[in-house]
């Protein structure tokens, strides 16, 4: 029996949970899912550039766990941008920090 997913610590929910190319109806569009934990990862590595081990600490999960995050959500983010899908921001593993949070105050 595989042993169970420890939640991981997310420090909010995103303001937008959806984006898509313009000029496209939604109807029209495939959908690429970015897990809440994921773009946390991304918004600790990507956009507040911490080091993996710091990120992961935030997350409370090991570094080789924030890693395997970090490259699900940019594979993600990829497939949307260069196939033309939408994102949806939901699910994943996760339980929240802080309900009240800006976004940037934290580096």
């Amino acid at each position: 029996m595989p042993r169970p997913c420890k939640k991981r610590r997310v420090r909010c929910q995103p303001d937008s949970s959806y984006f898509k190319p313009a000029g496209v109806r939604k109807s029209e569009l495939e959908e690429s899912v970015l897990t809440v934990d994921g773009f946390e990862a991304v918004r600790l590595k990507d956009l507040l550039g911490l080091d993996q081990t710091e990120c992961a600490e935030k997350m409370n999960v090991s570094q080789p766990t924030f890693h395997r995050i970090l490259l699900s959500a940019r594979n993600a983010i990829a497939d949307a941008i260069i196939n033309g899908k939408a994102i949806r921001i939901e699910g994943g593993q996760f339980h929240l920090a802080d309900r009240s949070c800006n976004r940037m105050s934290e580096k």
